[in-house]
């Protein structure tokens, strides 16, 4: 048989309450914008014209926004620019970058245009309300590679310089 005190009651009261006035709480959706299709890489190459754009998905009112800088997958043969559902909403910049494709370019060529968009996004996210201090990469699939590969590359890349920090411990 179960039997239930008065304290557990109450406790289990309090919390369904609780979880109610909460719900009521969330803030309300930000209204979003979005500038499309725009240019990251000048150059007369028609593949890098056509290819080489992005969008940029902000809260109308962003002021020192976090934005995310996101690639596709794809396995560098297929895909196009995006901005997940996952990400829409959540109060940050959403960069969705194309990049050019296998088999018409190399790997090394589409590595290149991911760091472009990355310095696009740092030399330009401040119009969108976003803040440079707060950019991140990220991608699914091939689009995470790309954002591996240009954390790994060397000595950065001829488009963005790399900042090495040292922890303080």
């Amino acid at each position: 048989m179960f039997r239930i005190s008065l304290c557990g009651f109450v406790s289990i009261a309090w919390i369904c309450t609780s979880l109610v006035f909460a719900a009521d709480n969330h803030p309300k959706p930000v209204g979003y914008k979005t500038a499309t299709n725009i240019s990251y890489r000048d150059s007369d190459d028609t593949l890098i014209l056509r290819q080489c754009r992005l969008d940029v998905y902000y809260p109308e009112h962003a002021k020192d926004t976090a934005a995310i800088v996101w690639f596709h997958g794809g396995g560098l043969t297929g895909g196009k620019r995006e901005i997940p559902d996952s990400l829409k909403e959540k109060g940050v910049i959403v960069v969705g970058v194309d990049y050019r494709l296998s088999p018409h370019v190399k790997v090394a060529d589409c590595i290149d245009d991911a760091a472009a968009a990355v310095a696009w996004t740092f030399n330009h996210i401040e119009q969108y309300g976003g803040s440079r201090q707060k950019v991140f990469v990220s991608g699914h699939s091939a689009g995470g590679y790309l954002t591996s590969m240009i954390g790994l590359a060397k000595n950065g890349s001829r488009h963005i310089k790399l900042t090495r920090t040292r922890s303080p411990a």
